[in-house]
């Protein structure tokens, strides 16, 4: 019994120690974390038991600290290595805070760990090679960290691994081949970093796996052939890589349960195996961006989930146009279709009317880039919940339909160069939402409507290169969220809006090659996000308004106006400025120097001088010579006007001498000695005045 008692009291105080060593190791941890977060962990303190504190959990029986979980709290400075004496530590979640240094060694130490998760910081250096003595481990997350080096290939020792995340890091280097060893893996997310070389064929023994994303990095080779062993994957991510050759006719068939397939800018050729509208189960397939060519398979309405195609930026299209959108009609079964994306490949022919019938919940169709004519069709109304709209670069022609004006959930309509014709409709004021219309390159006719005052959202307007005629409505002045507004190319008339300066978030403001009149506002020297301005081509008069605030501009246009006064000195501080245009205005006095900008023109503005010499101009007259040019120019016309007088004088004395002479032969000589006389004594003065003259 004594025995017993013993036994007891010294596990008792074994328990009580070991607790001690739990509760320094975690005040020690705490006191690495900058005093300002400390105060979220402010139970932590001696005046109540640690399995009472924050995100503490202890064990039943040992009073051990079991799992650590201080998620979301914010907590920053470093990881303190004393977190590795948490032994009985099972585990531990540090997730979304602001911790940086390296993962700490001592973590190695915790050898009952299953769960460790470090995502979402800012953590640096490699993955310590200790952490591989963590056998136990299910899941490691390090994903969102700024962790470099490579996957060693001891990482293949973790072999009851299920889920390895590390995502959006900085590694690189090849995989390694141990990772076919984490048999029991269901999830690889590898994505956004610099790993590169070909995917290890041992990856073939991941045959438990459901995802796996390789995306964003820098893997070649071909289609990786391990790939089509995983007959499990739901979830397939290799897009922006560079993978290149043929898929497999039967990529359907080996892969059947997928659900999400991202092959996305690659280098993958060939066509689209017909055999991937056998997996019934998918929803979202990326193949855009590729060298796939060959139709695309009408069979995709077979698919009863689907809903997002996107096969954008390839060479799809048949030999014979008017098959190029049977796929179309096929997908009207497709009742959850989302996104459509087929743009910038070879589809030709008119466009069919079948869109409209296309599924409710429809929010993308993009087509831009093919060779579509015909006209937009009548009833794309029906397709309420679209929200973008992308027709630009094809031969469409014909005027909007009015049913377009239904579709109150647009943000972007994209129809720059087509064919389109007739007015802009004011039902555009309709789309609240909106965020981008680009009209541009069209034969859109009459008035800019003034109700795209109404587009409180829109971010970008281009309207340039069609024949619309008027003035700028001040409307557009209500559009404070817009950065681009282009309506260059067309016969519009008027002023600028004085109230242009009311959009204070414009970056490139664009009106050149119209009818443009006036003096320009003041105003615009409140558009202090300006990079861009592009006013050539009108004929605007006046000074250059005070545009000295517009530190961030990169490119102006001012040439061909009538634009006059001095260049503004400021512009050359504008340390951003390349590019400098005021050619054929009637700018006047001295040229400035600009050290910064690349590009400087200033031809056919006849009345400026100085700057460098390639420009070839006069130099300036400074304020001293000038002043002793006109006092030289005053002498001159008071030495001509004496001149003149004595002359006069003189001539005058030679007359009387002739009438007043006797003709003795001594007064004919005096007489013609004289007139020698005056003769010598008038080319001296003649001689001496042209001297000063010039």
């Amino acid at each position: 019994m004594k025995l017993v008692l013993l036994l007891s009291f010294i596990a008792l105080a074994l328990l009580e120690a070991y607790g001690e060593t739990d509760m320094q190791a975690l005040l020690v941890f705490k006191s690495q974390i900058s005093e300002e977060k400390r105060a979220v962990l402010s139970s932590w303190n001696r005046s109540s038991h640690l399995c009472n504190w924050k995100g503490v959990t202890c064990g039943r029986k040992h009073k051990r600290v079991t799992h650590l979980n201080l998620e979301n709290l914010s907590l920053d400075v470093v990881i303190s290595p004393s977190i590795g004496n948490l032994s009985f530590l099972i585990s531990l979640d540090l997730n979304g805070n602001s911790f940086g240094g390296t993962i700490p060694q001592e973590v190695g130490n915790l050898f009952r760990l299953e769960y460790l998760d470090m995502g979402i910081n800012s953590l640096r250096g490699q993955v310590p090679n200790s952490l591989y003595n963590c056998s136990r481990l299910s899941s490691l997350r390090l994903d969102y960290n700024h962790l470099g080096g490579s996957v060693s290939s001891e990482i293949g020792s973790l072999t009851k691994l299920v889920d390895l995340n590390l995502y959006r890091n900085n590694l690189s280097g090849k995989l390694p081949a141990s990772l076919g060893n984490l048999t029991s893996l269901n999830q690889l997310t590898l994505s956004y970093n610099k790993l590169e070389g070909e995917i290890p064929g041992d990856l073939a023994k991941l045959t438990r796996i459901e995802d796996l994303q390789l995306v964003s990095n820098n893997f070649s080779g071909v289609f990786p052939p391990a790939i089509y062993n995983l007959s499990s994957l739901n979830y397939l991510g290799l897009a922006y890589n560079n993978f290149l050759g043929r898929l497999r006719p039967d990529f359907g068939i080996l892969l059947p349960n997928l659900i999400t397939c991202n092959l996305g800018r690659n280098y993958l050729t060939g066509v689209i195996p017909t055999t991937i509208t056998n997996i019934s189960t998918l929803q979202r397939l990326g193949m855009n961006e590729n060298s796939l060519t060959g139709s695309i398979p009408s069979t995709f309405g077979e698919i009863p989930n689907l809903k997002w195609l996107l096969l954008s930026s390839n060479s799809l299209g048949s030999d014979s146009s008017s098959r190029d959108f049977e796929f179309l009609t096929s997908l009207i079964n497709c009742t959850q279709l989302e996104k459509l994306a087929v743009g910038w490949n070879r589809l030709g022919g008119d466009f069919p009317v079948d869109i409209s019938n296309l599924s409710a919940n429809l929010i993308a169709l993009e087509v831009g880039g093919n060779l579509i004519s015909g006209s937009l069709p009548h009833d794309i109304g029906n397709l309420i919940s679209l929200q973008t709209l992308t027709f630009d670069q094809n031969m469409l022609s014909g005027p909007l339909p009015t049913s377009l004006g239904k579709l109150l959930n647009l943000r972007v309509v994209t129809l720059s160069s087509n064919r389109l014709s007739g007015e802009v409709p004011s039902f555009i004021s309709n789309f609240t939402m909106l965020e981008t219309l680009d009209l541009a390159n069209n034969s859109f006719q009459g008035m800019v409507p003034p109700s795209l005052g109404k587009c409180s959202n829109l971010l970008h307007l281009r309207m340039d290169s069609n024949q619309l005629e008027g003035e700028i409505p001040r409307e557009i002045t209500q559009i404070q969220r817009l950065i681009l507004l282009d309506m260059s190319g067309n016969s519009l008339v008027g002023s600028l809006p004085e109230d242009i300066g009311k959009l204070e978030k414009l970056i490139t403001l664009a009106v050149a090659d119209n009818k443009l009149s006036g003096k320009l506002p003041q105003s615009i020297g409140k558009c202090l996000t300006m990079e861009y301005l592009y006013l050539e081509g009108n004929s605007f008069d006046g000074d250059v308004p005070d545009m000295k605030r517009l530190v961030g501009l990169k490119e102006v246009d001012l040439s061909k106006n009538n634009l006059s006064g001095g260049i503004p000195e400021y512009l050359t501080n504008f340390s951003k400025l390349e590019y400098l245009n005021l050619s054929f205005n009637k700018f006047n006095g001295r040229v400035p120097i600009f050290q910064n900008t690349t590009m400087v023109s200033i031809f056919g503005n006849k009345d400026l001088c100085g700057g460098v010499k390639e420009f070839q101009l006069n130099p300036c007259l400074t304020q001293e010579p000038l002043a002793e040019a006109k006092r030289s120019s005053h002498l001159k016309k008071i030495a001509v006007g004496v001149g003149v007088g004595v002359a006069f004088i003189l001539l005058m004395l030679f007359v009387a001498l002739i009438w007043c002479g006797e003709e003795s032969p001594m007064n004919r000589l005096a007489t013609s000695e004289a007139a020698k006389e005056l003769v010598s004594i008038r080319e001296r003065f003649f001689k001496a005045t042209r001297t000063v003259r010039r």
